[in-house]
């Protein structure tokens, strides 16, 4: 009798197993889902559709872009660490990842990316344009400082919500500049734009992309790109350095990358993996995103943990030398 359940035991094994990896092996059947952290027009959700099409084609699969704004994007990286980890589920995240982990060091939300996602594939990174309202009455960016010194009010500075990319890159540049200005959150990219472009607040750090469109319609000025050269997108447009302003050493461009709930089996996550190779390494791929100044910039899930882990580092420190805190 024992002789018999040993070998039942083994027969139930052998059937489990290749059941599980069927399982795995048949990912993806059914749409999987990209979670954005901020409403639609923010950078993060005009790059990603850009690659829809793209990722569908290497997916063999459709995809669904789904934008989950608020909480300076806590609210869908909460949701996206506490789906199951299938691969069905996945966030298309930005350094406001490791920057709101740097802002909020202490605090008890008990989130954490590093611990609660794995890391899929890094996929691009672009400089960003100090994007300013018509309304302002300046044409540079040293008459911008200047203005921004000599009003009796602080000028208001929009952002994607307090620690976002747009919150504190911003931060590095008034400091460089040393220009007295209010920070105004707001729940994405799209609104903050909004507004600038309205002429109710006086300026925003946009993505290269969203500022090159808003630029040529005549809705907004930009007098600055945080690339180490002048961005292609904008050719006329000088970098911070050119225009004298000085910042600390942390990464001034967006990253794009994919990451997951903690536990996607290793067969799925490494197909995920070698979907987004495929896309970003694509040549069709890479010279359409040049155009909007993103660069292609692929590395593997190892890789984009490291980075993480890096920007949360760097951040850290400027964030505590500067005496930045929550106040929004």
């Amino acid at each position: 009798m024992q002789r018999f359940i040993g070998w039942l035991s083994i027969a139930c094994a052998l059937f489990v197993v290749p059941a599980a990896a069927q399982a795995q092996g048949s990912y993806p059947d059914r749409p999987v889902r990209l979670i954005v952290a901020f409403p639609p027009g923010g950078a993060t959700d005009t790059f990603i559709r850009q690659l829809t099409n793209d990722i569908q084609t290497a997916l063999g699969q459709s995809v669904v872009i789904e934008n989950r704004g608020g909480g300076g994007g806590y609210i869908a990286w909460q949701q996206v660490a506490n789906s199951p980890p299938d691969g069905y589920t996945l966030l298309v995240a930005e350094n406001a990842l490791g920057i709101s982990q740097a802002l909020y060091q202490g605090h008890s939300s008990g989130f954490d990316p590093r611990k609660q996602y794995d890391a899929i594939a890094g996929l691009a990174n672009s400089p960003l344009a100090l994007a300013v309202a018509n309304n302002i009455p300046a044409n540079t960016m040293q008459e911008f400082i200047a203005h921004a010194k000599s009003v009796p009010q602080k000028l208001n500075y929009a952002s994607a919500g307090t620690g976002s990319v747009a919150h504190l890159t911003m931060e590095v540049v008034i400091d460089g500049a040393g220009m007295p200005f209010v920070h105004v959150p707001y729940k994405g990219g799209g609104p903050a734009m909004a507004d600038v472009i309205a002429g109710h607040v006086a300026a925003n750090m946009a993505g290269i992309g969203v500022a090159k469109t808003l630029v040529e319609g005549g809705k907004i000025k930009t007098f600055a790109v945080t690339g180490d050269v002048r961005s292609p997108a904008l050719p006329n447009v000088p970098t911070l350095k050119e225009s004298g302003v000085k910042h600390a050493d942390v990464d001034m461009r967006f990253w794009w990358g994919i990451f997951g709930p903690k536990g996607i089996p290793e067969p799925v996550r490494a197909k995920i993996e070698r979907v987004f190779q495929t896309v970003m390494t694509d040549p069709k791929v890479k010279e359409r995103l040049l155009k909007v100044d993103n660069i292609t910039d692929f590395i593997p899930g190892k890789a984009l943990h490291a980075k993480l882990e890096n920007e949360i580092k760097n951040w850290t420190t400027f964030i505590n030398a500067k005496g930045i805190k929550v106040s929004n």
